[in-house]
């Protein structure tokens, strides 16, 4: 007998949505990037959609006609047609090619890992990553989400945000997601560095997502009512990392987030 506290209703996901076929067919792709193998056989995903694996076979077989997803033996993954369709989405992005040029002639940046995020609820979304300082690998790649409360574009992001807004997604005792022992785990700490924030105009992250790397991020000045919650931050490794340095950092970020969010002057 199906656990009633897991199952899904009778009728599966998608079965109040004017489109079941197009929110199904999401879910089907969200859980194959969720999945920590980037594999899902046609029974997973019939238990994830909670429909039957016939309905789910044939959903599967028009993603893959479509090159959203991919067969590869008995298991599914995601399709290169969402890279193109990705890349077209970012070559739209005025931000995101002006960050580029920017960090290209930039005095300071040009040598260092520079990424533009985008705020995703408690999440955010890397957009673009210039490569000025390979030694820094152990960053996250276009593409990638991680929580904001373990880096520094993340929490400077919250940090425009009402306070009551911030108190409803982080109680005082929320227990944040951990990845080193630096990493902030409650909502009580992640408020308490808002406050700073907010105050230097700018978030600083220290080993809190990765041993020995060091983070600073800026917001992007809000381009329109209804324009993204960008941020930028640029990584740096802790044993080479100075005030100094971070002071050029800084202004330089300030500078680019200043160009992005107001291209007129």
């Amino acid at each position: 007998m199906a656990d009633p506290r897991t199952s899904r209703s009778s009728d599966g996901l998608g079965s109040a949505s004017p489109a079941p076929a197009v929110t199904r067919a999401a879910a089907v792709m969200e859980a194959l990037a969720a999945s920590p193998s980037g594999r899902l056989t046609l029974s997973d995903l019939a238990r994830e959609l909670g429909i039957p694996k016939s309905s789910t076979s044939n959903l599967l077989l028009a993603l893959e006609e479509a090159r959203l997803i991919s067969r590869q033996g008995t298991d599914f993954t995601l399709g290169r047609k969402l890279v193109e369709l990705g890349a077209a989405y970012l070559s739209r992005l005025d931000e995101v090619q002006e960050f580029y040029r920017y960090c290209e002639q930039a005095p300071t940046l040009s040598g260092e890992t520079v990424r533009i995020a985008m705020l995703d609820g408690s999440n955010v979304i890397y957009l673009a990553r210039y490569e000025g300082h390979p030694a820094v690998r152990l960053t996250s790649n276009i593409g990638d989400k991680m929580p904001v409360s373990l880096c520094a574009v993340g929490k400077v992001l919250i940090a425009r945000l009402h306070d009551h807004d911030i108190e409803a997604m982080f109680p005082d005792d929320l227990r944040l997601p951990v990845m080193t022992p630096k990493s902030l785990s409650t909502g009580a700490q992640l408020k308490a560095q808002i406050k700073t924030i907010r105050e230097k105009g700018y978030a600083f992250e220290d080993e809190e997502s990765t041993t020995g790397v060091v983070c600073l991020a800026v917001a992007v000045p809000t381009r329109g009512a209804h324009g993204p919650s960008l941020g930028l931050s640029v990584t740096a490794l802790k044993a080479t990392y100075s005030d100094e340095q971070g002071s050029r950092m800084v202004k330089e970020l300030q500078e680019l987030a200043h160009s992005l969010g107001n291209p007129m002057g």
